[in-house]
């Protein structure tokens, strides 16, 4: 950095300066900001899975449903599956969802 004034005018001069200078950074900061999160929002949302095997509550958490991706009935224990797991699960025993029906959708036998 350069060398400041010692004299109390114009290291007033200077101060006043980066003050005006820190004050334009802000503002474009909070302008870029704003830019990209509404980028952001206008983003399509990420498509749900195909496929979502529910797990049971406690330490094991054995699935315990197999869902289509976008069921309504799916909660937050849910995660994504291939096609191919979805079918082993549901040949495996796990119950297919009442509502959403994967085991219809794959074209599976009931």
């Amino acid at each position: 950095m350069s060398e400041l004034p010692p004299d109390l005018p114009r290291l007033r001069t200077v101060v006043t300066y980066l003050r005006g200078e820190l004050g334009r950074a802000e503002r474009a900061l909070n302008t870029a900001e704003e830019r990209k999160a509404l980028a952001a929002r206008r983003r399509p949302p990420a498509e749900p899975p195909a496929w979502l095997i529910e797990r049971g509550i406690g330490a094991g958490r054995l699935p315990v449903r197999v869902h289509a991706g976008g069921c309504w009935d799916s909660r937050k224990r849910c995660t994504a599956i291939s096609t191919d797991q979805a079918r082993r699960a549901l040949v495996e025993g796990i119950p297919a969802c009442p509502h959403c029906r994967p085991d219809t959708a794959l074209g599976m036998p009931e």
